[in-house]
């Protein structure tokens, strides 16, 4: 089994913000494998249960916002007892260009908060995977990043986004052995 997570935050109003790139990544996911994200309060996420080339996975979006993840993936892990090896979180990465896609077997957070969250359930140097979503940075010196993450996706990005979510599900059939 594989416990696929994607990073964002819930609600309309943060809906394709460049912050919610993992889920974007599980939404597409959930529909090309033809499965229904469902929210479950107790788990405080969106799960679904499928099967992605015979092996067993669960889609799964935090639904606690994104610096706190860590709490909703702890409750997750309870419901669905998986090792750290099988455990793929997917988020956005600032430090990387638009549309950059980069998997990484472990490492640290590098001050992205809902991926500490995260580690911060599991024993410390604990390896867990990652695909990142690369969104770059702001275009202007006076936009801090914590806006510059909450802003919609350009058009220019918008029409590039199909390639990028592309990407990022290559990357985790690869990682999943697909």
């Amino acid at each position: 089994m594989f416990l696929l997570i994607g990073l964002g935050n819930p609600g309309p109003d943060y809906h394709h913000t460049r912050h919610n790139a993992g889920f974007l990544v599980i939404n597409e996911l959930a529909k090309r494998l033809g499965l229904d994200l469902r929210f479950k309060r107790a788990l405080e996420a969106e799960i679904v249960e499928g099967d992605l080339d015979g092996k067993r996975v669960v889609l799964c979006k935090p639904q606690a916002f994104m610096n706190v993840s860590g709490r909703a993936v702890q409750k997750v892990m309870k419901k669905f007892p998986v090792s750290a090896r099988q455990v793929l979180v997917v988020y956005d990465d600032a430090d990387l260009s638009f549309g950059d896609v980069r998997f990484k077997e472990g490492g640290t957070s590098a001050g992205h908060r809902g991926m500490q969250s995260i580690l911060d359930v599991f024993p410390t140097g604990t390896n867990i995977a990652r695909v990142r979503i690369g969104i770059g940075r702001p275009d202007h010196p006076d936009i801090a990043l914590e806006d510059f993450v909450l802003q919609k996706w350009t058009a220019k990005e918008e029409t590039a986004l199909p390639d990028v979510l592309e990407n990022a599900i290559r990357a985790i059939l690869a990682y999943a052995g697909t």
